[in-house]
């Protein structure tokens, strides 16, 4: 049997996940967001946290409860494991339903951001087009979603995205083609989500609007994460001063309930 944990619980579970360097997890253990699951209520030895589409395990893989957590997943899921123990028991218990791909992790230094050239890059905003930080209307505009599901999806409402996220949009004909949000939050920061309109793509609008949301943190003391999900993404990061850490394996399992 597997048991939700609340936010007293979550703190037990800091040191199962201490090897996996994830802002994300973050936001669900220091009760921001998501959902945490257990085999214990008392003395954990198995957990899964989940954040949207990240799902996370740690603890023992070897337990029927483990198994049983492998099978609570979301209709969409993008799973994180940091041994091949873990990896192994996926890759068992999802056989012929997961697609292993590398995203890419990030040092967390904020002094690798420069501050000069984000500026540079927000100053080459074309022509047309114009930069605006993301208020009640811009956040309820379905183009925005049309995007992104992912801008505001954590969050338990707009105002609530308005009242402890962050993001800043680019306009096109005043509808928003581009934008880079919060996707989730923790006591020290933001993951970024962003994403670009196809038809307004190749006009370095990801750079710009990347470029205010991180000046936006570093002027108030936050770390903007950016965790990439593709090389595109990667070489968007490192442009932006990002010094690439690592890449790590990630599985999508297309698990039908």
């Amino acid at each position: 049997m597997i048991f939700e944990a609340d936010i007293n619980i979550r703190k037990k579970l800091f040191p199962m996940f201490e090897e996996m360097d994830s802002t994300i997890i973050l936001s669900c253990l220091q009760g921001h967001m998501g959902t945490a699951w257990v085999d214990d209520l008392e003395n954990p030895t198995v957990a899964q946290i989940t954040v949207g589409i990240f799902v996370f395990y740690a603890g023992n893989p070897n337990t029927k409860e483990a198994e049983e957590l492998l099978y609570n997943l979301p209709d969409y899921t993008l799973a994180i494991v940091h041994t091949d123990d873990w990896k192994n028991r996926i890759e068992t218990i999802h056989k012929g339903s997961i697609e292993k791909f590398q995203r890419y992790r990030f040092k967390k230094n904020p002094e690798n951001l420069d501050r000069h050239q984000l500026q540079t890059f927000i100053s080459a905003l074309p022509e047309g087009y114009e930069l605006k930080r993301i208020d009640t209307t811009l956040a309820k505009e379905p183009a925005l979603h049309e995007i992104s599901e992912d801008f505001t999806s954590q969050f338990n409402s707009i105002d609530d995205y308005i009242n402890r996220g962050v993001g800043f949009g680019i306009l096109y004909d005043e509808q928003i083609v581009c934008a880079a949000t919060s996707f989730s939050i923790y006591n020290d920061g933001i993951e970024i989500e962003v994403a670009t309109d196809p038809k307004h793509r190749r006009k370095g609008l990801a750079t710009i609007v990347s470029s205010a949301l991180i000046l936006d943190c570093l002027d108030r003391g936050m770390y903007p994460n950016w965790d990439a999900a593709n090389l595109d993404s990667s070489m968007l990061a490192q442009k932006l001063g990002y010094i690439l850490e690592e890449e790590y394996d990630t599985y999508f399992i297309d698990y039908k309930k």
